[in-house]
């Protein structure tokens, strides 16, 4: 998958990590990345998903969390919450909000089958043991979508690794970049107001 990694995302790492503001980095991720993927969906579905999409994600901060915790990069542990989504996406026929095409889906799970193993986390089961204890909120799917995906939002291509975009456009393979010192963990997105892409 290829995603962004800025300052905000080792803010959000430092934040989600840090005593007492954790819960409030939690929540403010949360609303941000329900807001992202819901503005992919068609304006009629909004609604509909944002309790389950509130309740997913919740449950995804707690995947990143224990990602960090087993020794993965940030931009791997962030890549795997992703994935977790596009599972649970796929699964609802919401084929919009997907950020990779369905084809690609066993190749993401392959490449953290350890984690996802440990977790019996499936592409059927996105959350498992992360499922919080009262289960996730429920939303209509739409499987007539899985039919003729189109997965319009979808980027294509790199399944085989991690590939982050840094600031300056730079493409790096595998996630493992340097961690700035002295982050501020106020800068992380929705802790300082400012929208930005998860």
């Amino acid at each position: 998958m290829k995603i962004r990694q800025n300052i905000r995302h080792w803010a959000a790492k430092k934040a989600l990590t840090t005593p007492v503001i954790g819960d409030v980095a939690n929540d403010k991720l949360v609303d941000l990345h329900t807001s992202i993927f819901l503005n992919k969906a068609d304006e009629g579905r909004r609604e509909e998903r944002r309790d389950h999409l509130d309740s997913f994600f919740d449950a995804t901060m707690d995947a990143y969390v224990a990602a960090l915790e087993a020794g993965f990069a940030e931009a791997e542990a962030r890549e795997i919450t992703h994935v977790q989504a596009n599972f649970d996406f796929f699964n609802h026929g919401w084929t919009e909000m997907m950020e990779i095409p369905g084809g690609e889906l066993e190749e993401h799970y392959r490449r953290y089958e350890s984690f996802f193993a440990a977790h019996r986390i499936t592409i059927d089961d996105p959350l498992g043991e992360f499922r919080p204890a009262g289960g996730v909120v429920d939303a209509p799917a739409t499987p007539e979508k899985l039919e003729t995906p189109e997965y319009e939002n979808a980027l294509a291509g790199f399944a085989a690794d991690v590939y982050v975009e840094t600031d300056d456009g730079e493409t790096v393979v595998g996630g493992d970049t340097a961690e700035p010192e002295d982050v501020d963990p106020a800068a992380a997105p929705g802790l300082d107001e400012d929208e930005a892409s998860a």
